[in-house]
């Protein structure tokens, strides 16, 4: 058997109800909970019964998925299936690096709620309301070159051969839309996130993060920016990652290079698992969200 990877999932994947079946059924979850909500009073309202929008305003997006994520993971955990490398998707790199031990769940949310704050900060210093956008079909370098041809918009998320994901303000992305005659699907988020309209999130998350305190690694942990294993300057990496592109198909190659054939997206939603599949259709994916899906993991994973 080759290794098991866990990814965790980006900003977008959210529903309201995310982590609460872990909640009532982990009693480390229920103690993560716990702990956030004395931090951050309404997380558990939000996470639980909040709206889709106000799950979709990035303060609130962003912590509440960031425990969603690490929620599944200490479930996987309590199962007693653990990874041996990991990656994130985005947002969900906080959380990889959290399962990796750089810091702990708890330190990593108050990361997660700095992080927010700067990105919807920039987000409404936009020139115009922002936008994201998959676009399905058509090649990343034609993505590309289109995106150099218009103002406003910017290759953001490398997903996989079939997906690419343009973010910018919303005037670029329908311009986009004009000029490719692509299909795009809009993403529910509230910020051209991965382009250079991030470019102050990025710089005061930097400063940010030169007063946090980090641990090495205790597993490979994959960086968006790369697209390869994170060195030394995980500061560094994930302060630029907020206005660089995400490199999710560099990033899965990678790890299926180093031995994976198994993925377990922990957290919101199965993009990832979609898009895994889309890049090597022979790995084994699984999801978990919730009790149930976390039983089929459990059980494929053990072969039982």
């Amino acid at each position: 058997m080759g290794k098991i990877a866990f990814v965790f999932s980006g900003q977008g994947a959210q529903f309201s109800g995310m982590g609460k079946s872990f909640y009532d059924s982990v009693p480390a979850v229920r103690a993560l909970y716990d702990a956030a909500e004395e931090i951050r009073p309404g997380t558990m309202a939000q996470s639980f019964t909040g709206t889709a929008e106000e799950l979709k305003q990035t303060v609130n997006t962003q912590p509440c998925l960031y425990l969603a994520s690490v929620a599944a993971m200490l479930a996987l955990q309590e199962n007693g299936i653990r990874p041996e490398l990991c990656a994130g998707f985005s947002l969900g790199e906080l959380a990889a690096l959290s399962c990796a031990g750089v810091y702990t769940p708890i330190d990593g949310l108050k990361i997660v709620m700095k992080r927010a704050e700067l990105m919807d900060k920039a987000a409404h210093a936009m020139p115009e309301e922002p936008a994201m956008a998959a676009v399905m079909k058509l090649d990343p370098a034609k993505i590309e070159e289109i995106c150099a041809s218009i103002n406003g918009v910017y290759p953001a998320n490398y997903n996989s051969p079939a997906q690419t994901v343009i973010s910018g303000v919303k005037s670029g992305v329908a311009a986009f839309k004009e000029a490719s005659g692509a299909t795009l699907i809009d993403l529910p988020v509230s910020g051209a996130f991965h382009t250079p309209y991030m470019a102050s999130a990025s710089e005061g998350f930097a400063a940010f993060l030169d007063g946090v305190s980090m641990n090495a690694p205790s597993m490979p942990v994959y960086a968006n920016l790369t697209g390869n294993v994170y060195g030394d300057d995980i500061r560094t990496t994930l302060a630029a990652q907020i206005q660089s592109p995400v490199r999710w198909q560099t990033i899965v190659e990678a790890m299926i290079a180093d031995g994976v054939d198994t993925f377990i997206e922990c957290g919101a939603g199965k993009t990832l698992c979609s898009l895994i599949k889309k890049i090597d259709k022979s790995v084994k994916v699984f999801p978990v969200q919730d009790a149930e899906t976390l039983a089929a993991a459990v059980a494929g994973v053990k072969g039982e």
